[in-house]
């Protein structure tokens, strides 16, 4: 496992389009979400720690947002080959049995990881109604224990996007493993 911090983008950076397969069997591209106010993009897998980690709070964060103009979208950018866990089969099974509730989707030609300049898993990816990028950081201040918890910074600039207000600009990055990419 390789520990990687989120690289920093400019805030204002317009969001990649993306076709890609969800592990629903459906496709979704990013202007089928074009009548939410805020588009959370995050890269996830099965298999990283710090992934799973945090995965129930991710949950949650979909949960306390449903009815509001929030649209969470996973993505899987992982070459299988190495981290079986990440094929697409079991990225189906983990996300009915977690009851993920967004849609997770399948990059498996890594063009679309490549296009966010995401990194790692998790990286998360914040976009106002203007798809332009609000938010690129962590999704609170303790990612290894839920307990300990004093900030909850991706609540909060979603909070702030709801309200029509920018969020911080003090934004920490996420740290994960390294996106697995294909040898060659």
């Amino acid at each position: 496992m390789v520990l990687l911090e989120s690289e920093a983008l400019p805030a204002g950076t317009a969001c990649p389009d993306f076709s890609l397969p969800g592990v629903d069997g459906k496709r979704y591209a990013r202007d089928d979400f074009a009548a939410r106010e805020v588009l959370v993009v995050l890269f996830l897998c099965n298999h990283c720690p710090y992934v799973q980690a945090i995965e129930d709070r991710v949950i949650a964060l979909r949960k306390e947002f449903a009815g509001r103009s929030v649209q969470l979208v996973g993505i899987c950018s992982n070459d299988p080959t190495d981290y079986p866990d990440d094929a697409p089969s079991r990225l189906a099974e983990r996300a009915t049995s977690k009851d993920y509730g967004f849609p997770y989707l399948v990059d498996e030609s890594q063009q679309v990881a490549r296009a966010f300049d995401a990194v790692c898993t998790p990286d998360i990816y914040v976009y106002g109604p203007e798809r332009q990028l609000a938010y690129h950081g962590r999704i609170d201040d303790d990612w290894k224990d839920p307990a300990k918890v004093t900030r909850r910074e991706l609540a909060d600039a979603i909070e702030a996007l709801l309200a029509g207000r920018r969020p911080s600009a003090e934004q920490r990055p996420t740290i994960g493993c390294s996106i697995k990419w294909r040898k060659g």
